[in-house]
């Protein structure tokens, strides 16, 4: 049989060769550049998204705790904590302060209710410096639309009805939904979700109840 000499096919094979590394080095900046531009999107998205959840919570905080009330930073004297007692799963619980003269008027604490049907909830509740609740608000959740959403303040005012509670008041057996004999509505086929919530705020409540004074004294956290 007849052989083609070396030096024909050679030519050829680095001409393949320099092809395939120019494709692959095509492919390679593309996926750069790609992925530069993708991480990009993600971090302009994740800081407005930020920005967004930052200004829901200063107007939240001034719907539970109206600024003529206090005369400090709310937004800056704050301290942050874990308990994994009180507030489960490793959360990072942030305690703003309301002061007056440098007296303690309210904190609110943010945290989230773990139990939620479709994930965490995350809370805001304003605690008094006496331990009544002086409201609660939802800032994010991913609950059933037409069934847990109703913990909104704008689409229920189920979530008003924790203003002027206490760990007393109502007894703590009562601390539930009417379904489990509590003193708290339940929502028609989502039962989980305000189950849920009470929970996060009773424990809440149980923290402040134990510790208020730390809460209060405690140095604020940098930002």
């Amino acid at each position: 049989p007849l052989h083609a000499p070396t030096s024909f096919w050679a030519p050829a094979m680095n001409a393949g060769r320099t092809s395939f590394a120019k494709s692959a080095l095509s492919l390679g900046l593309v996926a750069i550049i790609g992925t530069t531009l993708l991480s990009g999107v993600n971090r302009a998205t994740a800081e407005r998204i930020a920005q967004q959840e930052r200004r829901v919570v200063l107007e939240q905080l001034g719907q539970i705790i109206p600024p003529d009330r206090y005369d400090n930073a709310l937004q800056d004297d704050l301290f942050t904590f874990t308990d994994e007692t009180w507030f489960p799963q490793g959360q990072r619980v942030v305690a703003y302060r309301a002061r007056r003269n440098g007296q303690p008027v309210a904190v609110i604490l943010r945290f989230a209710a773990v139990d939620g049907y479709s994930g965490p909830i995350d809370l805001l509740a304003g605690i008094e410096a006496d331990g009544r609740l002086a409201g609660v608000r939802v800032i994010t959740h991913r609950e059933t639309p037409g069934l847990g959403d109703a913990i909104e303040a704008g689409k229920s005012d189920w979530i008003r009805s924790f203003d002027g509670k206490s760990l007393g008041m109502p007894p703590a057996a009562e601390w539930g939904v009417r379904r489990d004999g509590g003193a708290f509505d339940q929502f028609t086929g989502a039962t989980i979700t305000p189950r849920a919530v009470i929970k996060a705020v009773r424990l809440a409540l149980e923290y402040h109840e134990r510790h208020g004074d730390l809460l209060y004294s405690s140095e604020a956290t940098p930002q």
